[in-house]
């Protein structure tokens, strides 16, 4: 076993002197050891901030939000919400990027040399000719043509003149039928229509009662407001020619008619069109 450290008297001297030091310090600095007040608690409001909000506000809230929300989350008691990670606090100092940042331009790449090689220009010996096609001369025309010509369109821009001022003369015409019902010729169709099947009926032609040939033809009348006959044209011919001619007859027979009403739309020219029915027994009728 070791032996006990021993306390010299020198020992008990120096600690002697160590605590007189302090006494006389203390009574002289007037230096003192106190325990301090606790800093005052504030008063703090814990409001929950939520993603997501209700349109009725609870009865009884549990906690404090800058929203209603009623019914949210998924436990069935009433727990604080929290994130499931705490957000990153703010650095005090920017400090530096652990990723260098890079420049948005492409680095500068030496430029290489490339070896070009320029091919001579081909020679006027060189052109091949072979394919080209020589361009007709055109003569220029001589004054003797440049007058006929600027005669020729003056005497074509006479014509159109001409026929331009025609037609505005044109008269006015207007077409019927037996479909057509105005009450303006209404009248003047079944007096035109009663002369016509009368002196029709008066001509009947002698070979077609002879053979007893029957049949029927469409055909319009132009007439004029004096009542002559403009024209006569056979829309549908019968296919039997005698019948045909004895139509035509027939309204030469009757020219003239009665002169056309004054209406008021300025008409020159009435086209009837009517369907001609030579029927057994020798009866012409017109519908």
């Amino acid at each position: 076993m070791s032996a006990a450290p021993r306390v010299t008297s020198g020992d008990r001297l120096t600690a002697t002197l160590v605590f007189s030091l302090l006494a006389h310090g203390v009574l002289a600095l007037g230096i003192g050891f106190s325990i301090d007040d606790p800093a005052p608690v504030l008063p703090t409001l814990d409001v929950i901030l939520v993603q997501t909000h209700s349109s009725e506000a609870p009865d009884k809230a549990d906690f404090l939000a800058q929203t209603s929300q009623s019914g949210g989350g998924e436990s069935d008691t009433a727990e604080r919400p929290s994130e499931m990670q705490p957000a990153p606090a703010p650095n005090p100092a920017p400090g530096i990027a652990p990723v260098p940042m890079e420049a948005g331009a492409p680095r500068p790449q030496m430029q290489t040399r490339e070896a070009m090689v320029a091919s001579p220009a081909p020679s006027a010996l060189q052109v091949d000719n072979s394919q080209t096609v020589a361009t007709p001369a055109t003569p220029l025309p001589t004054s003797r043509e440049l007058i006929e010509r600027s005669l020729e369109m003056a005497r074509l821009a006479a014509s159109v003149e001409r026929r331009e001022q025609q037609y505005a003369k044109r008269p006015k015409r207007k077409f019927v039928s037996a479909n057509t019902r105005e009450y303006e010729y209404a009248a003047y169709l079944r007096a035109w229509q009663a002369r016509v099947e009368r002196i029709g009926n008066l001509n009947y032609p002698d070979e077609a009662r002879r053979r007893g040939l029957i049949g029927q033809l469409v055909l319009t009348v132009a007439v004029r407001r004096d009542g002559s006959v403009e024209d006569i044209t056979i829309v549908q011919p019968s296919g039997i020619p005698v019948l045909d001619e004895a139509a035509i007859r027939t309204v030469k027979l009757a020219e003239p008619f009665g002169p056309l009403p004054s209406t008021g739309d300025g008409t020159d020219i009435l086209h009837i069109t009517r369907t001609w029915h030579y029927l057994p027994g020798n009866v012409m009728q017109s519908r």
